[in-house]
């Protein structure tokens, strides 16, 4: 899973990037408009209490990739033209975080003089439905002329796809908002199209403002928020400072300011949401191990992520889910309360079940 964060100059996009991923990025590189990755750990209460039980000191958490894309200038914010090398950079990523400024500073104003919410929002679904319609319309143009060479029933069915994407773009309405059938996902999957893009919205707030979102968050709900767009509030000043401090002196500081959640536990939270994503967890004598996987993902091919022989040697897997192993405590009572039990390769995994594959 790869999470690219966009943002308006001075909009506090490289501080969440520190924040999450707890590094510092150089100030020379960023004046430079470099592009800076990460891989951070997905933070899970459950496999630590699953550790404990089994008594195994190594934990294997599940990881994101985070991308701090570089390369908008605050000349092309002011101009609303947004680089082909910025936008190319952006296309390679899973999910969008789009950080928008919502706080005053006099020593780095904001590059349009002022504060608005909805403008700096609308720049960027402006600028990526322009760069959708140039994509979609060539594309188009290239099909009708393949067809009249060569006549094909695959590309027949792109031409009244292409064209109900046009409509919408031309509508202003993002192509994540569209229900879209999953034979058109393949499709459109190949063209890297930046509205159909998973996206959350990340208002970067400061200590005055600390548990004050309701005003943006009503107009986000009424106008942005669906299944495929979400929002969330984070205070990068604050928790900025907090990044050298151990876990429980942060949590002090946040109970201090009255923060109730980690702008890194928000961003996860949203992006399994975003991307349909869960967890499940297995274990031996020498680890425990968080996996990502699509919700809807059945045993087989959940055992095909651990390792390829557990895919094409499956014969069962035995599951129990995590609330059952913490409430009996062990293996063995587990399986004696029937908690613990085998299922087939097409069994949908669960959000928290704990597999371990049978192969031969």
């Amino acid at each position: 899973m790869q999470i690219g964060i966009v943002g308006l100059p001075l909009s506090g996009k490289t501080t969440l990037f520190e924040t999450l991923t707890k590094t510092h990025v150089d100030s020379n590189t960023h004046t430079k408009g470099e592009t800076h990755q990460a891989v951070i750990r997905v933070p899970d209460k459950r496999l630590d209490a699953i550790a404990e039980i089994i008594g195994v000191k190594r934990k294997v958490y599940a990881t994101i990739e985070v991308v701090d894309v570089g390369g908008l200038e605050k000349g092309d914010a002011k101009t609303q033209q947004f680089t082909n090398n910025f936008l190319a950079k952006v296309k390679n990523n899973d999910a969008l975080v789009l950080v928008v400024r919502l706080f005053e500073s006099d020593y780095a104003p904001h590059p349009y003089g002022s504060i608005d919410m909805v403008r700096d929002i609308n720049i960027f679904e402006s600028e990526f439905i322009i760069s959708d319609l140039s994509i979609i319309e060539n594309r188009l143009e290239k099909v009708k002329k393949q067809l009249l060479k060569t006549p094909d029933e695959n590309l027949k069915k792109e031409i009244p796809l292409l064209e109900r994407c046009l409509n919408y773009l031309n509508n202003e309405i993002p192509l994540r908002d569209v229900d879209f059938t999953k034979d058109d996902f393949k499709i459109l999957k190949g063209y890297q199209l930046l509205t159909i893009k998973p996206l959350l919205i990340a208002l970067n707030m400061d200590e005055s403002q600390v548990n004050n979102e309701d005003k943006f968050f009503d107009w986000l709900i009424k106008n942005k928020i669906c299944k495929n767009t979400k929002a969330i509030a984070f205070y990068g000043k604050i928790e900025a400072e907090l990044c050298d401090l151990t876990e429980e002196e942060t949590l002090q500081f946040m109970k201090e300011f009255g923060i109730k959640e980690s702008a890194l536990n928000k961003l996860i939270n949203q992006a399994y949401d975003l991307l349909g994503y869960q967890s499940f967890f297995t274990f031996n004598n020498e680890e425990v191990r968080a996996w990502t996987i699509k919700k809807g993902t059945n045993a087989l091919d959940a055992a095909g992520i651990i390792h390829t022989d557990f895919y094409n040697r499956f014969i069962r897997a035995e599951i129990v889910h995590y609330m059952d192993f913490i409430k009996y405590g062990s293996i063995t009572k587990a399986k004696e309360h029937g908690a613990w039990r085998l299922e087939g390769k097409e069994y949908i995994v669960q959000d928290g079940d704990i597999l371990i594959i049978r192969h031969n």
